[in-house]
């Protein structure tokens, strides 16, 4: 009993001495952009009082997916940007990588880490190519990792040379035009006699990647199997024909030393995850890991209909595109209550956008296609021709989930996903999501961070932005933060408890034992990351302030493929900062 008493005092002791030092935050009028704060004494947890407006109670004996991050794609057309901005300006091209990549603990950047590639063109390449072109070689003896623009490598090689955890995933947007039925590679399908080879077409390409020195992670079928636009390259394919598909690959790529990467279905919309995807799984699901789902069409509660028809296989989402010209504000809330919380909410592993540069009018993009029309479908960041940059609303919500997720040590795990709700008079007005980063050593805590979208900000009425107070409870102490109209990231560190299963870090506390980094582990907004990062962060950071009353619409139409989608959700406007 005595033993039990002084565990007991102990491990309350531990938790009174638990303290959030670490806050990054974005705010509504950008005076904050993905800031790191300095608060001058730290917010401890405390015995109970009574709660805030706001009682956030962050469970962590409830736990869910791992997260495998956040990012973009890498299109012909985005590598080219910045390919060119290396030329242009190498000192604004290395920043602009290491503010975006870098994952270094402490360091002034948002770590992005999962990278989508196409495989051949897209709508976003200078033309149409395929990585063999000669028509009947269904051996493919005449395969050519080499016809993907050489800048496309080299810039990945870049961000690898920044960040060697990212993930990289490919998807082809259409076979070769010689196996469909079109001729090309826009629009039409697979042609039935071709679907036995196909698989070693991607075999290929992820040995291609390999061996220019760049792991695939990822590899999936066909990029939206239900777009057929003919002015770019698609491919309209069955759940039975990708199924065939996926298990010849999967067959392929284990008997080549490849078994470690993924292969991921569907890759389309929302509104049908619980047709095409679960078909998939019912007709071939050993071969896949899981699917991906994109933005266009639907809404992110559907990602159940297929996780609970498929409670084991993984959810990735993929792409969503911003539109150039929107609101600022409203879109950060979509994105944040749609996709970096509310995909994640709906078991999603990672959080990607569309294109990750392109310069401000949405341009290179594929000669003659309809994709992205209208004003143009925005980027994570914006590069224009003198050699400056701008990081947009995309980025900068992303941005605020990634720092929440990364490994707190060099070769630790990404985050997972625990249980978090939100009590109180003003629930309503704080969306929040939870994760736990456990540690290398055994000896040292776990980081819990918690993400906070505050969006009080009556924008349907007399727009009147409204902080809100709130607590966060966490294993029977409190904490009390006042949250601005804004996404707020804050994180502590505690030890490990029983409630963690057994293949996760158990941390057995002894009188002697300090908590390791259990205050601030951030340099300044202003210091240079340290580590593996090799950007510098001399740049200043130009912050515009809205001049004008944001509106209350956040939930705009797709750039992409409109015709096809009328009513599919995008947003954002353009040059949020630059940096000079």
């Amino acid at each position: 009993m005595h033993g039990l008493l002084l565990s007991i005092l102990f491990a309350t002791r531990l938790v009174q001495s638990q303290q959030i030092w670490d806050i990054w935050q974005t705010t509504w009028d950008r005076s904050k952009l993905f800031t790191s704060l300095a608060p001058s004494s730290p917010i401890n947890f405390a015995n109970p009082g009574a709660i805030g407006s706001a009682d956030i109670v962050v469970d962590d004996s409830s736990q869910f997916q791992m997260i495998d991050g956040f990012g973009a794609s890498l299109t012909d057309s985005a590598a080219l940007t910045l390919s060119n901005l290396k030329a242009r300006n190498a000192a604004n091209y290395w920043s602009l990588l290491g503010y975006t990549f870098s994952p270094t603990d402490g360091a002034n950047a948002a770590g992005l880490n999962y990278i989508r590639v196409p495989i051949g063109a897209s709508d976003f390449s200078a033309g149409l190519y395929s990585l063999d072109d000669t028509s009947g070689d269904t051996s493919f003896g005449q395969f050519n990792i080499n016809r993907s623009p050489s800048y496309l490598f080299s810039v990945l090689a870049d961000i690898r040379s920044i960040n060697n955890l990212v993930k990289v995933h490919l998807v082809p947007w259409s076979p070769p035009g010689w196996m469909k039925d079109s001729g090309t590679m826009n629009g039409g399908s697979l042609k039935s006699q071709y679907v036995s080879a196909y698989p070693t077409y991607l075999l290929k390409a992820v040995q291609g990647f390999q061996n220019k020195g760049i792991p695939v992670y990822a590899i999936s079928i066909q990029n939206e199997p239900q777009n057929s636009n003919p002015t770019y390259p698609t491919c309209t394919m069955t759940p039975a024909v990708e199924g065939q598909i996926g298990s010849g690959l999967r067959s392929l790529l284990n008997n080549n030393g490849l078994s470690g990467v993924k292969v991921v279905g569907y890759e389309h919309n929302w509104d049908t995850a619980g047709a095409y995807p679960v078909t998939l799984m019912q007709d071939a699901g050993n071969s896949f890991a899981g699917v991906a789902f994109h933005c266009y069409a639907g809404t992110v509660s559907n990602q159940d209909s297929f996780h609970n028809a498929f409670p084991s296989k993984e959810i990735y989402f993929t792409e969503c595109a911003g539109t150039i010209g929107s609101d600022w504000w409203g879109d950060i809330k979509w994105y944040m209550d749609n996709l970096w919380i509310g995909s994640l909410e709906h078991n999603s592993r990672s959080g990607l956008m569309w294109n990750l540069a392109l310069d401000g009018n949405g341009n290179p993009k594929l000669p003659g296609t309809s994709s992205c029309g209208g004003s143009g479908c925005r980027p994570l960041i914006t590069v224009n021709s003198d050699g400056s940059y701008s990081f947009n609303q995309e980025f900068y919500s992303m941005a605020q989930v990634s720092k929440a997720v990364i490994p707190k040590d060099a070769g630790g795990p990404f985050a997972q996903r625990i249980g978090v709700s939100v009590g109180g008079s003003l629930n309503w007005a704080l969306r929040v999501i939870a994760f736990v980063t456990r540690r290398v050593s055994s000896s040292d805590w776990l980081r819990y961070s918690i993400v906070v979208l505050n969006w009080d900000d009556n924008a349907a009425a007399s727009w009147n932005p409204v902080p809100v107070d709130a607590t966060i409870e966490f294993r029977g102490m409190q904490a009390r933060y006042t949250f601005p109209v804004g996404v707020t990231t804050l994180w502590w560190f505690a030890p490990a408890t029983s409630g963690l299963t057994a293949n996760h870090l158990n941390v057995t506390a002894s009188a002697s034992q300090a908590p390791k980094n259990a205050t601030s582990s951030n340099t300044r907004s202003q210091a240079k990351p340290t580590g593996t990062s090799i950007f510098t962060n001399a740049t200043a950071h130009t912050q515009t302030t809205l001049t004008a009353k944001p509106t209350s619409t956040f939930v705009a139409t797709t750039a992409r493929n409109v015709s096809s989608h009328p009513s599919a959700p995008i947003s954002a406007s353009l040059n949020a900062t630059t940096l000079v």
